[in-house]
Order: structure tokens, then C-alpha cells, then sequence
């Protein structure tokens, strides 16, 4: 059974997607290399990982970051999971801000994890994207995008393209100076040749998007 290493040599994948694609090239050497993530390297819990993406979807980070803290505090830990979790009834965890929804959510992420469906780390490091896709977007309030970030960041798996994600269609169309952004299925195409460092390529398709972004702000008089 194969095991997938955690991170990837970004120096490699540099060089690789410089020669692989002429325009996206010329805006990477304008950027400048993308360092590999320190969090490649540090381990976590998928559950607690997850349990925290719940808490933080369609909120600012200090909102977000706020109702955390006071669910730990409620919790007495500074880690979700099912025990932790269970520690408090429902009205306990809505009073700390979390919306009906979300309460839904952490609560079939418990349950999951207690019926031992959510796999660990050491079990993920035997499983291809696709296979930890399926395994985690069945729980409630997760979707692929959520699994892709865990895969990008926290698994450092090299070859992950967000097609749906906004940020990385709006650096597509600036690379390629499109009229309007590509449609999922167009940037599928279009990122066969970043392969197999497609999550390299979306680093930098962010970042170009942020640099059109600032390029466009006039400042104030």
C-alpha cells in the first residue's frame, strides 16, 4: 500500500511549472518562489481540523475566532472531538455564538468520529485525495472545498486544484487575460499541465489574483 508523504519539494515544483507554462512562468518569476508551509510538517487532528472549519465558515476571522474561544472555554478544551464535545448540551453551545446549523454539523462530527469513520492521520497517509474526499464530505457542513484546503495546507498533498474556489478562477483569468472568469470544467483542462504540482500552481494563481486586486485600489487623495 502506498504511503503519501506530507509537503513537496517547492523548489522542484517551481522549476516544473516555470518550463510546464509560459504565462503562469512569467507571473511566478514576477512573485517570487512560495516557501514550502511550515504546517506540512506539524501534526494535527482532521477531526479538531475540521470541527474548527465548521465553526469558521461564513464568518470573519475574529468572529470566528471569538466563538471559538468561547467554546473551549464552555468545552474546558483547547481540542474538539467527541468526548470534549459531548461535555456540553446543546443550548450550552449555541449561548457560546455557534448557529443552529453548525451545532448540526460539529454534533454528526462527533457522532462519525465516535463510530470511527473519520480517519486519523496514519490512516490518511495511506489514502489518494479522492478516497479522503469521499471519506469526509458525507459529514454535515463539509464540502470538497473544505477537504481540498486540509489537503493543501495541513497534508501538503502537491496536487490539488480548487477549481471551484473563486480566488484561483480570477488568477486564471488574469494569467491567460481572459474576459470573464473560466468555468470550473475550463480550468479542470487548464491545469493538466501544472500536474503533478497543481497545489503549487493554485499558491500562485491566489496570489496573482491579490496582486490584480491591489493593482486595481486607487489610494486616497
Amino acid at each position: 500500500m502506498p504511503r503519501y508523504a506530507r509537503g513537496f519539494d517547492t523548489e522542484a515544483a517551481f522549476a516544473h511549472l516555470i518550463l510546464r507554462d509560459r504565462k503562469l512562468g512569467a507571473w511566478m518569476k514576477r512573485l517570487g518562489p512560495i516557501q514550502a508551509d511550515p504546517r506540512w510538517h506539524k501534526p494535527f487532528d482532521p477531526v479538531d481540523a475540521l470541527a474548527r472549519a465548521i465553526l469558521y465558515q461564513q464568518l470573519s476571522g475574529k468572529a470566528a475566532a471569538t466563538i471559538v474561544s468561547r467554546v473551549e472555554t464552555s468545552i474546558g478544551s483547547k481540542r474538539f472531538h467527541c468526548d470534549t464535545l459531548a461535555r456540553r448540551d446543546d443550548a450550552d453551545i449555541r449561548a457560546c455564538g455557534v448557529s443552529g446549523n453548525k451545532l448540526l454539523a460539529l454534533r454528526d462530527l462527533a457522532r462519525r468520529e465516535e463510530a470511527g469513520e473519520i480517519p486519523g492521520l496514519r490512516r490518511m497517509s495511506c489514502m489518494d485525495e479522492n478516497a479522503i474526499v469521499e471519506a469526509l464530505v458525507p459529514i454535515r457542513g463539509i464540502g470538497r472545498w473544505t477537504v481540498e484546503m486540509m489537503l493543501m495546507f495541513r497534508l501538503g498533498r502537491p496536487d490539488i486544484l480548487p477549481v471551484d474556489d473563486l480566488g484561483i478562477r480570477k488568477g486564471a483569468q488574469v494569467v491567460d487575460g481572459l474576459g470573464v472568469m473560466p468555468t470550473s470544467r475550463e480550468l479542470l483542462a487548464r491545469g493538466e499541465r501544472w500536474g503533478p504540482y497543481r497545489t503549487y500552481a493554485s499558491l500562485y494563481l491566489w496570489r496573482v489574483a491579490d496582486a490584480a486586486s491591489e493593482a486595481k485600489v486607487v489610494p486616497a487623495c
